[in-house]
């Protein structure tokens, strides 16, 4: 547990660029608080003490905004950043070296037993408000956006924005876990896309709308009115349109 500790107590002066001295961190940030606190419920939790460790989470609700169920599995060198109103259920697992921001709830979607919570895994980064629900399975280098809504698995290393939620990939390109201005708008670009489409369409009406004149016969020769000339549609399938169907859900 110890080592647990120290990995924790590193990790924010890697990420915080406001975390100056060690007396600071550990008495002004609810984030390592919260997870002290917790550390402690879930080991008497796990030999069996009963009322205590449920008792010692609400005290730590209390003194920083954090609610962790003792139940839940945190890994080592978790930084809750603020931590307000961060909510992590009994049965969900955050993986080692998880980065989360205010607002975020790790929750279940309802009353069924076993395992009903999120299993989050390494290095995965979780925006303000985000809300990750149910039993799913988030890979490792996931990063998602703030205010986002997971309600399905998502694979490792990509990234994950929106109500619902739509993965986005981001394969080969690495990019630093602090980085939230860096997020796709897939919301923006297929809008753009459907007005691209629409713009199309109303070309091809008004083309029709014009009076086309049939070919007439002078001599030997056959003179034909110019014809509207081909416009390139857009197609429904479009690749951003489709990305964005495919993604519905996520």
């Amino acid at each position: 547990m110890l080592s647990t500790l120290r990995a924790d107590f590193r990790i924010i002066f890697e990420r915080d660029p406001a975390a100056r001295n060690w007396l600071e961190v550990l008495f002004c940030y609810p984030g390592l608080q919260a997870l002290i606190f917790h550390r402690l419920a879930h080991w008497l939790r796990a030999i069996g003490i009963p009322f205590i460790p449920r008792f010692i989470s609400h005290i730590a609700r209390f003194l920083t905004g954090i609610e962790i169920h003792p139940g839940a599995v945190i890994g080592k060198g978790v930084f809750i950043d603020h931590g307000m109103g961060v909510v992590i259920g009994e049965t969900a697992i955050v993986g080692d070296y998880a980065l989360i921001y205010q607002g975020v709830t790790l929750g279940g979607t309802g009353k069924e037993s076993g395992k009903r919570h999120p299993t989050v895994g390494e290095n995965v980064v979780v925006g303000a408000g985000a809300k990750v629900l149910g039993n799913l399975q988030i890979g490792n280098n996931v990063r998602i956006g703030a205010g986002s809504v997971v309600l399905r698995d998502v694979p490792s290393n990509c990234t994950v924005v929106g109500i619902p939620g739509r993965i986005i990939y981001r394969s080969g390109v690495r990019v630093s876990p602090l980085e939230h201005n860096n997020l796709p708008d897939s919301e923006a670009e297929v809008i753009r896309t459907l007005v691209d489409r629409i713009e199309a369409l109303e070309e091809q009406i008004q083309a029709l709308q014009t009076p086309v004149k049939t070919p007439v016969l002078v001599g030997q020769f056959i003179q034909e009115n110019e014809l509207p000339k081909e416009h390139n549609f857009c197609n429904i399938r479009d690749k951003k349109i489709q990305e964005f169907f495919d993604g519905a859900g996520i």
